[in-house]
């Protein structure tokens, strides 16, 4: 199993910041979510290049900020796996055990496994894809296009979230919360 780390947002809520660069407990965002999958692993991270932890294959989106589905397209045109793990830089409570709970449950006639939050509501930046179902429902024209709109072509279990892992860092006050957690 790939992985696909979507890292290219313009982070407007947060004024502009480079939310792969924010640091958490010591670690930015962007090596956080590389330490979802086992060392060794082929990862494709969509966004501008920076330094890491761990070698990654850096690509764009087209055109870049073009969005969640441009960035799933980008990633995707460089995957080789039957599977991907397709997460946004921006949730730091994903885990390596989340990857691993999302992949167990990925069953026959399933396309994706996908976090869901107490209230239902999908996330569909932390979710496990058959690769080949990704590619089959992307819009040719795919920048601006609705991640939520995409996916919905395809057959998706939904799993509950633990912990915080479907919580975001969207806004001044989601970083606050999470400086908080991680001190």
């Amino acid at each position: 199993m790939e992985l696909i780390v979507l890292a290219g947002g313009q982070g407007r809520r947060l004024g502009g910041r480079d939310k792969a660069a924010i640091v958490l407990g010591g670690r930015t965002l962007l090596d956080r979510v590389l330490d979802v999958v086992p060392p060794g692993s082929r990862i494709v991270v969509v966004g501008p290049p920076r330094e890491t932890a761990r070698p990654v294959v850096w690509t764009r989106e087209e055109p870049p900020g073009g969005g969640p589905v441009a960035g799933l397209a980008a990633g995707l045109a460089l995957v080789d796996s039957d599977l991907v793990a397709v997460l946004a830089v921006d949730q730091p409570g994903v885990t390596a055990s989340t990857v691993d709970r999302l992949r167990t449950a990925l069953t026959a006639g399933v396309d994706g496994v996908v976090l869901v939050d107490a209230d239902d509501r999908p996330q569909w930046t932390a979710g496990v894809w058959r690769t080949r179902a990704l590619r089959r429902c992307l819009p040719d024209s795919p920048a601006g296009a609705s991640l939520r709109r995409v996916l919905a072509a395809l057959t998706v279990h939904r799993l509950p979230s633990e912990h915080s892992e479907t919580d975001d860092i969207d806004t001044p006050a989601d970083l606050t919360h999470w400086h908080a957690q991680s001190d």
